[in-house]
């Protein structure tokens, strides 16, 4: 504990660096910070992202796509590297006045190219589009997008809450790390009791759900987030393992964590993805 406790002052000001790992580009504004346009490549689906949780989901819907014979969900992939703060070029938050990836642009559509932003309206406009891996009967549909909605209100607490304190913050704080595990293991046995009677997350079928929440929850489970996989003691959901460790080895699963990857092994990477063989 600090010798002096901290009292928030009457109005925030952002006077100093927070402090983190992305100190140096995070800023209480929105906006471009400077004109960059984006690269077009000759496929009609253009993504713009990095193979981070929330970037994967996409890339692994389109090889998804591509793999059951949609030859409409060729794509071209660039890199995003948000580190450097290209989310805030202009050409990208024209696409997402959020400045988060992933982004999508269809040039397929009559007029101006349309934007997608935000990954679970990416993965329901491709579903959709395409007519796969979302049901259309109500009921499995519902609970399809029930748990799709799930993920992108839960997984906040997993990367900003969790992750940022236990991974990423320049000091380790007690109370922030216990609040937020506390949060991530209640998640875990959600999704645990849920896959006990579920092969996949919304029932007998592979979904957008599955694809949402795998990246974040599945990876956990694995032990390849944060590397916290011991001090959550994620061995003990076996159902999530059995569902992690299937879904991972599909090949759309396979192939879609290469694209706009830049770490690891050389032979996980895809920084860009212009052609199938490009992930080969």
């Amino acid at each position: 504990m600090p010798d002096t406790p901290y009292v928030p002052p009457k109005v925030w000001t952002h006077d100093a660096p927070s402090g983190g790992k992305f100190a140096s580009i995070n800023a209480p504004t929105a906006g471009a910070r400077e004109e960059k346009a984006l690269p077009v490549g000759k496929h009609p689906l253009q993504l713009y992202s990095l193979a981070t949780p929330n970037g994967v989901k996409v890339s692994i819907m389109l090889e998804e796509l591509l793999a059951l014979g949609h030859s409409g969900a060729e794509y071209d992939a660039w890199l995003i590297k948000i580190g450097d703060g290209d989310q805030f070029g202009s050409g990208f938050v024209e696409i997402n006045p959020n400045s988060k990836i992933p982004a999508l642009a269809d040039h397929s559509v009559e007029g101006e190219p349309l934007r997608v932003f935000e990954s679970g309206s990416i993965l329901v406009y491709l579903a959709e589009k395409f007519g796969a891996f979302l049901p259309t009967e109500t009921r499995a549909r519902t609970e399809t997008l029930n748990w799709l909605f799930w993920q992108m209100g839960s997984a906040p607490f997993l990367g900003g809450g969790f992750g940022h304190f236990y991974a990423y913050a320049p000091e380790k704080y007690e109370y922030p790390i216990n609040r937020y595990a506390m949060e991530v293991k209640r998640q875990l046995d959600v999704l645990d009791r849920q896959l006990a009677d579920n092969r996949y997350i919304a029932g007998d079928d592979y979904t957008i759900a599955d694809m949402a929440i795998w990246p974040w929850y599945g990876v956990l489970a694995r032990g390849e987030l944060y590397e916290a996989g011991e001090f959550l003691s994620v061995q003990h959901y076996k159902h999530v393992q059995r569902w992690a460790a299937e879904v991972a080895e599909r090949p759309g699963v396979i192939r879609g964590r290469k694209v706009n990857r830049t770490w690891g092994d050389e032979s996980e990477q895809a920084p860009e993805r212009h052609d199938a063989s490009d992930l080969d």
